[in-house]
């Protein structure tokens, strides 16, 4: 067949759409509002093998592991028309036990032709404290572990598997609707899918899902083939594992060879006590987005933008670690600090390019207890900081970024869901570094529980700053605070805390670092 660019356009739009508009149904039929609100879900679509075609704009550290949980699901099973595979196992290509992946074939007149994907953060999956945070030392403490299992079987729902699992979490009717919001993005997915085939014909289809691929590989390697061939060093640290207060090595050498890019971790530190640790399909996810964010902003992100990408990693260690490990925060926060180490390697490479260290954290809250008609409730969610400066001017306020793009939860969202009163919700000022550019500023939000409450917060950069670069300053650090009895006492970035009614959590977040000295 002909290839046509333009046509090569048509489909890469008609691919993305596809993802997207699973996400508004995800998004419009879930029962939480860490799901309906902060958007906390990421759709795509694979070909037969398995490799990425299509993915809508949603989480990074959701996007870049999906196809590992994909190829996962398709090595465990064999699929028939209608079955969905449900897994959130991080040794098997997931993120966290809290994130829940929906796989499910798309078969047309008898052939399998494509698979959807969506992944979703529930709000609670079991384990040790409200919301599926803990501080943890076993990933046995983090919730309920999925391996690849068949959530549908030809159309049916496994009853007993969703009784086991709905017995083991803290809200089980809020599980159940997000579930089955899972399943109808799926559902839409397939059914576009097919209107696109029967609309464009297979073979079309199919060869321009391949071209794709191919094109976003060529793309990627023609703009590595103008960077300065080397070895460039970073490192930076994690600032505690919630156990210990000591800095956790994360160490890359970039290599640029011609077409080629290659990322050595293997010197960083061991994997920690504490869930900090990450697995390797979150370390995959936080280097393909550096390297996209980069040098592929107009490029289609497929199976083509990885090729590549050669990542090397060393088995027992914080950026792969091996099971039973926690990881709960290991994809919230390590993958943010992955990201910081890949684009202060980066900034040695195309410093016009690479900005200063942003927030450097998801400040993740996770809170429970029981509401007022006696049922347990469970919420959880993120909070934006300061971006880093860069050449190109000042670094965005009070934003989610890098390996976090949710949106934040509306005040009014929050307070009508949960006995929570937000006292303040306010940007920090003056907390991004000073430069010729300055960094963003972070988040001031303040929480007062109408009730008896569990409190997880996991977040980073409250000791170690985020960095600035070529003489910036760094940004402030953040601040965790809780207010009890008219007493303000500070806690360190990683804690679990059991609060009255009328004590109050005041979260303020770290801003962006400072780019380039002023003269």
């Amino acid at each position: 067949m002909d290839k046509a660019p333009l046509l090569l356009e048509v489909f890469k739009n008609a691919f993305s759409s596809i993802a997207e508009e699973m996400g508004v149904v995800l998004q419009r039929t879930a029962f939480s509002p860490n799901i309906k609100e902060r958007r906390d879900f990421s759709c795509a679509i694979f070909d037969k093998e398995g490799n990425l075609i299509a993915q809508a704009a949603h989480i990074p550290v959701h996007l870049g592991s999906m196809p590992r949980s994909v190829k996962t699901a398709i090595e465990k099973h064999t699929f028939e028309e209608r079955d969905m595979v449900a897994l959130n196992d991080p040794y098997m290509g997931g993120t966290h036990l809290p994130d829940i992946t929906l796989v499910a074939p798309v078969f047309y007149k008898g052939e399998l032709l494509f698979f959807v994907a969506n992944r979703a953060h529930h709000a609670d999956v079991g384990g040790s404290t409200s919301g599926s945070m803990p501080l943890s030392t076993s990933i046995f403490q983090e919730g309920f572990i999925i391996p690849p299992i068949k959530l549908l079987k030809r159309g049916r729902i496994n009853e007993d598997f969703m009784e086991v699992f709905l017995r083991n979490v803290r809200t089980p009717e809020e599980r159940e609707g997000d579930f089955k919001a899972q399943i109808m993005a799926n559902i839409t997915g397939i059914k576009r899918l097919k209107e696109l085939i029967e609309k464009e014909g297979l073979e079309k289809v199919n060869f321009y899902a391949k071209e794709l691929i191919k094109y976003s590989e060529r793309y990627m390697r023609e703009r590595i083939k103008k960077f300065p061939s080397g070895v460039y060093e970073f490192e930076d640290y994690m600032e505690d594992d919630g156990y210990e207060m000591r800095d956790i090595k994360i160490k890359l050498k970039l290599k640029v060879e011609k077409d080629k890019l290659v990322f050595d971790f293997t010197e960083s530190d061991p994997q920690t006590r504490g869930g900090i640790n990450a697995v390797r399909s979150i370390t995959e996810s936080a280097v393909y987005y550096s390297v996209i964010a980069l040098l592929g902003r107009d490029i289609h992100i497929n199976e083509g933008c990885f090729k590549p990408i050669e990542i090397i990693t060393k088995k027992g260690t914080v950026v792969d670690a091996e099971f039973p490990a926690g990881v709960a925060g290991g994809n919230v926060e390590t993958s943010q600090r992955i990201v910081d180490v890949v684009l202060g390697a980066f900034s040695k490479v195309i410093p016009e390019e690479v900005p200063a260290a942003s927030q450097g954290t998801m400040n993740n809250v996770a809170v429970g207890g029981i509401n007022e008609d006696g049922k347990p409730f469970t919420y959880y969610e993120t909070i934006g900081g300061g971006m880093g400066a860069s050449a190109k001017g000042d670094g965005e306020s009070a934003v989610h970024s890098h390996m976090t793009n949710t949106m934040n939860t509306p005040i009014e969202a929050l307070e009508h869901h949960y006995p929570v009163l937000v006292k303040e919700y306010s940007i920090r000022r003056n907390s991004g570094g000073e430069g010729l550019y300055r960094g963003g500023d972070g988040i001031v939000r303040e929480y007062e529980f109408l009730t008896e409450v569990e409190v997880t917060v996991l977040s980073e950069r409250r000791r170690l700053a985020p960095y600035g670069l070529f003489g910036g300053e760094p940004g402030e650090p953040g601040k965790n605070l809780i207010i009890t009895g008219g007493k303000i006492k500070e806690l360190p970035s990683k804690f679990y805390t059991n609060l009255k009614k009328g004590d109050r959590l005041r979260i303020e977040t770290p801003g962006g670092g400072g780019y380039l000295r002023k003269e």
